[in-house]
């Protein structure tokens, strides 16, 4: 039996320790609801030799994510648009503003330009609406919405 114990965390403190997340996956369990799913991660004890071609690197130290690791699962009441990017195709953006460092609250955005061109809706309709950003080990995550989300963290217990 797994036992788990699942925390409602506030989006400003979960901002605070978010730290090397992998992204597992997505689910809209109602039409135009959106749920994350992430994985904390873990530093490997053990050092691995990273050689390219003819250049050693020296010891490196993996970063994973086991079957204890914390599960957070985000999720946002509606959305307007999101995306899921792979981290490896994405560069830096002097033009971009946000908030945080993982856990992003964009000000002003390519994705947000992206969305107001892509879509009719404004302040109006469906009113004021924020791009958040998680930006995970492998992929980038961008939601654009007028719900808040819910940050709840699933621990695995012994």
């Amino acid at each position: 039996m797994i036992c788990e114990r699942r925390i409602r965390v506030g989006v400003q403190r979960f901002n605070g320790t978010l730290k090397d997340v992998f992204f597992f996956g997505l689910s809209e369990p109602e039409v135009n609801e959106l749920k994350l799913y992430f994985s904390r991660s873990k530093i490997s004890d053990t050092p691995e030799r990273l050689n390219v071609g003819e250049k050693d690197f020296g010891d490196m130290y993996s970063i994973n994510a086991d079957k204890n690791s914390t599960i957070i699962q985000i999720e946002f009441q509606s959305y307007i648009a999101y995306s899921v990017r792979n981290e490896s195709f994405t560069t830096w953006d002097d033009y971009e503003e946000f908030e945080g460092k993982i856990f992003r609250i964009y000000k002003k955005s390519r994705y947000l330009d992206f969305v107001s061109v892509g879509t009719f809706a404004t302040e109006d309709f469906p009113g004021s609406f924020r791009h958040y950003g998680i930006s995970c080990l492998d992929h980038i995550v961008d939601i654009v919405t007028i719900s808040e989300p819910v940050v709840t963290e699933v621990e695995k217990l012994s």
